[in-house]
């Protein structure tokens, strides 16, 4: 069995014709496995063409500067041009790629040959895998294309690699039949809270007996499980939908999965054991396809420091600064001190001593820092610990200020003038 792939590397262009709509234009590479003497695999890479067609564009930007595309004067039949319509059904957001390219983002595409379930290999029509991605804006979609058929006559073009046949301008027609999307391809929530995982899907109209399959599965360290599954039929929308809950307090609206082909999933009670790559499969009739989205789990560190501290003539004193229970591990601690004379703290030489990373039982760690102060620090010194955490928007901190000793002289000074009194007291009386 051959496997054939196209996977773009980052260049497109934009054509626009009339009626507001663009012709998006991904140039891209074919790739596909070939067997060699030895029976060891190797890639190939053959230039090829993704052609988006009506893509739609906002009134409020121009058309005039961008020429529609258009295909070569002499079709070739070696040339690997793919062209479909996006508009029945409707790439959600597909608009980002108009300006992909001027904003600097990279965009990732990837073609593969794709059979429906209970199809033959080589039955007509031929379907297509893509899968496109723009990290940068979160978009991410994978199509079906099924090709559109032609009437043949002697005049037609077969192209070579592939075999099947194109049309009067050199490209494979081929029609958005299933799509899978997703807007958001990472995702963080906190410690205990909740987090919603989108996935969508839509198709061209299909027989109301088809059933629709929903499966989230986790990855995370090379382990997999199935986290929830859902089966239903799209004309029974009352009842029909049959749910299984892997892992508890995740949820997902049956509904909404037929009326607005809407797959999400929302996690309550998110726990660091839920961290990790989650897979949205969508399957329709004889169709599936996939969508991926990491979710990352964060807690912010709470930070203290000793309440009270006197500084104390020719002793040198331990202070400690203790970050609690955060995640993930990816935490920093740094000492610093501000005199009086100064107006920007400076960073202290002798940092301390860590502990090691504690793990609590919920996941979460802590982290603490010891450090020894030289008796020459003088008085009215501000000593800051300073704690830095993905879950932070700024590093936290918390500090003290070194107070002056009280002086063993007053004491005597004191003592001598209340025994003086006594005395004269005495002595009067």
């Amino acid at each position: 069995m051959m496997v054939t792939e196209i996977i773009l590397l980052g260049y497109f262009t934009t054509c626009v014709s009339a009626s507001g709509v663009a012709d998006v234009v991904l140039s891209c590479y074919l790739v596909n496995d070939r067997v060699g003497l030895g029976q060891r695999s190797s890639l190939r890479q053959t230039p090829a063409t993704l052609i988006l067609r009506d893509v739609a564009v906002a009134s409020h930007e121009s058309l005039e500067a961008l020429p529609p595309f258009v295909p070569p004067s002499i079709p070739d039949p070696n040339s690997l041009l793919f062209e479909s319509k996006v508009t029945s059904p409707e790439i959600p957001n597909v608009d980002v790629l108009l300006h992909a390219d001027c904003n600097e983002q990279e965009v990732m595409c990837e073609i593969s040959t794709y059979s429906p379930h209970g199809t033959k290999e080589d039955s007509q029509p031929a379907y297509f895998m893509v899968s496109i991605n723009v990290d940068a804006v979160d978009f991410s979609t994978t199509l079906i294309l099924q090709t559109v058929e032609l009437e043949k006559d002697h005049s037609t073009l077969i192209q070579r690699m592939l075999d099947l046949p194109l049309s009067p301008s050199g490209t494979l027609l081929t029609e958005v039949v299933f799509l899978v999307f997703s807007n958001s391809n990472s995702v963080s929530a906190p410690l205990r809270g909740e987090a919603l995982l989108d996935c969508g899907f839509k198709h061209q109209p299909i027989p109301s007996l088809q059933e629709v399959g929903i499966e989230w599965r986790l990855q995370h360290r090379g382990k997999g499980q199935k986290v929830l599954e859902m089966r239903m039929r799209p004309d029974d929308v009352e009842g029909s939908a049959v749910v299984h809950h892997e892992r508890r307090d995740s949820s997902i609206d049956a509904a909404q999965v037929v009326g607005e082909g809407n797959a999400s999933m929302t996690l309550s009670k998110i726990k660091v054991t839920d961290v990790g790559t989650y897979i949205c499969t969508v399957k329709l009739g004889p169709f599936h396809a996939q969508q991926v989205i990491h979710l990352q789990v964060f807690q912010p560190p709470s930070v203290t420091m000793s309440d009270e501290m006197l500084w104390k003539e020719n002793s040198h004193q331990t202070l400690g600064c203790h970050c609690n229970k955060y995640y993930p591990l990816d935490a920093e601690m740094e000492w610093s001190s501000l005199s009086p004379a100064d107006t920007e703290p400076t960073v202290l030489a002798n940092q301390g001593s860590l502990s090691s990373h504690r793990q609590h039982g919920d996941g979460t760690y802590s982290l603490s820092s010891h450090l020894t102060l030289p008796s020459s620090i003088p008085p009215g010194t501000e000593i800051i610990c300073k704690v830095s955490h993905p879950a932070l928007d700024a590093p936290l901190s918390v500090s003290l200020v070194v107070k002056s000793p009280e002086s063993d002289s007053y004491w005597w000074v004191l003592s001598f003038l209340l025994i003086t009194l006594i005395f004269f007291y005495q002595v009067m009386r």
